[in-house]
């Protein structure tokens, strides 16, 4: 039945995803597979390690159910950043690059100035598309992580984020209506079928957009106006004390992501994760850390400290 109000933990996984497929895209970035029976979005969650708030603020946003500044309390900054950095490794590592390779069968090469033209373009596009992103890697989220560490950077805010916060999606719309009033050829599938895609990546890349002003930046907003008062970081989630023993047993990440049943890049995500909470980078420190906190026993590591000591 589709619902007409906003979605909360008690409804059923599958009864989202049938009421509103393009969740799915949702649900991927957030590392939740399908498989969950009539489980509820709640227990779904719980299962994947995701936080449920953070989940069901994105979806209502993406639904139009609620106002972003309110959906945005209760968030977890930290799984909104994950979620963000996925939806950057979706882009730019499969559905831009997934277009580029249907644009170039679709485009006819007997009109090669055109053709050559629109690929440009396109590539032009990419090419700010991950500026756009790389720099939310590699200044905001740190910015963030520090916010989550208890430090304030006083250089750097998030305000200065959303004032050169620009629209992705606005030179795609751009490309978009080039090839539908100017391309010089008859209508085929396959151009039919590239734009349906970019009509589609539009659309993504506003959304992405709208979670980043609507939710992102108000929630970051509320976690540096209490830095400096915070204690002490997040806490640490049953997974990441179930990475910390693995890692002071001596297991590799290889080894950590087939005993766990997860990715190994997700074990490197958790590891960082791990780091920034806990301010301690290396297996020595955890060491430590997993003895004075009853994660391990001494007698269960004997044999890896005196290894490495050896």
């Amino acid at each position: 039945m589709y619902k007409s109000g906003g979605y909360t933990g008690e409804d059923r996984m599958c009864d989202l995803v049938c009421d509103r497929y393009p969740v799915l895209q949702v649900m991927s970035r957030f590392g939740i597979s399908l498989g969950f029976g009539d489980r509820t979005i709640a227990e779904v969650c719980d299962e994947n390690r995701v936080d449920t708030a953070t989940f069901l603020a994105v979806v209502n946003l993406l639904m139009n159910f609620g106002n972003g500044a309110e959906l945005a309390e209760g968030v977890s900054v930290r799984a909104l950043t994950d979620y963000l950095h996925n939806s950057h490794g979706y882009f730019l590592g499969f559905r831009l690059p997934a277009i580029r390779r249907k644009l170039i069968e679709a485009v006819d090469c007997s009109l090669s100035d055109v053709s050559f033209a629109i690929l440009r373009y396109f590539d032009e596009y990419v090419a700010e598309v991950d500026r756009h992103m790389a720099y939310e890697e590699k200044t905001v989220f740190p910015y963030v992580e520090s916010l989550l560490s208890g430090e304030k950077n006083e250089s750097y805010s998030i305000d200065i984020f959303r004032r050169h916060h620009d629209q992705v999606e606005t030179r795609l719309r751009e490309l978009k209506n080039i090839i539908i009033k100017y391309y010089p050829a008859g209508g085929t599938n396959e151009l039919n079928g590239v734009l349906f895609d970019i009509f589609t990546c539009e659309q993504e890349l506003a959304s992405h957009n709208a979670v980043e002003d609507e939710i992102f930046i108000p929630a970051v907003e509320r976690l540096a106006a209490d830095a400096p008062r915070q204690a002490k970081p997040e806490p640490l989630s049953a997974r990441e004390r179930e990475i910390i023993v693995c890692v002071v047993k001596g297991m590799t990440n290889k080894q950590i992501a087939d005993t766990l049943c997860i990715s190994a890049h997700t074990v490197i995500t958790h590891r960082r994760n791990i780091a920034a909470k806990l301010q301690i980078h290396s297996a020595a420190g955890l060491t430590i850390y997993a003895i004075v906190n009853k994660l391990v026993e001494l007698s269960e590591i004997k044999e890896t400290i005196t290894d490495t000591q050896s």
